[in-house]
């Protein structure tokens, strides 16, 4: 074996050491991200609560401005939801923003077919970029939705400033939270 070699299975073995000790990875999310050729930075981070349970944790990646694509959105949930629910919820929530009924129902067939049931530490990736929306879970491609005004609206429920959920709006757009 020559050095070369030595030299990079030594590094490779002490990089994994450095891992498993200092616990340091990268989430699906971060890998997928950033590998997607998507100059985006972790920006802000919040929890989303009902009645005191804590549903999901999110965080947020963006580039200079993180109201605008592209952008990242991760749910790490905490609970099991039907796929169902989350769809419900978003167009729930989208119609708040002014979404029309014949809009949210093509949306809505479609979050459907992407949507699966979640359980606690799934992850569901929404990137946001202009003119699409694509989601991924737990660690694989599961839809994308091509519609700039779905995008919008969609991600606008997190981060719209008439969102229903403020706090968490402004957890995300917090700067140096990551």
């Amino acid at each position: 074996m020559n050095k070369t070699k030595i030299i990079g299975r030594v590094c490779l073995i002490a990089l994994s050491v450095w891992i498993a000790l200092t616990g340091a990875s990268l989430s699906y999310a971060e890998t997928r991200v950033f590998s997607g050729n998507l100059s985006l930075q972790k920006y802000g981070m919040g929890e989303l609560r009902r009645f005191g349970f804590l549903v999901y944790e999110a965080q947020l990646w963006a580039g200079a401005n993180p109201a605008e694509p592209p952008i990242a959105l991760q749910l790490t949930y905490k609970r099991d939801i039907a796929g169902s629910k989350i769809v419900n919820a978003s167009v729930d929530q989208m119609r708040e923003l002014g979404a029309s009924e014949q809009q949210l129902a093509v949306w809505g067939a479609a979050m459907a077919k992407i949507f699966p049931d979640v359980k606690p530490g799934d992850q569901i990736v929404g990137i946001y970029r202009a003119g699409a929306a694509t989601f991924l879970y737990n660690n694989r491609e599961i839809g994308q939705i091509n519609d700039p005004e779905f995008a919008r609206l969609f991600f606008g429920i997190w981060l719209d400033p008439r969102t229903t959920e403020p706090k968490l709006r402004n957890r995300l757009l917090q700067t140096g939270m990551g």
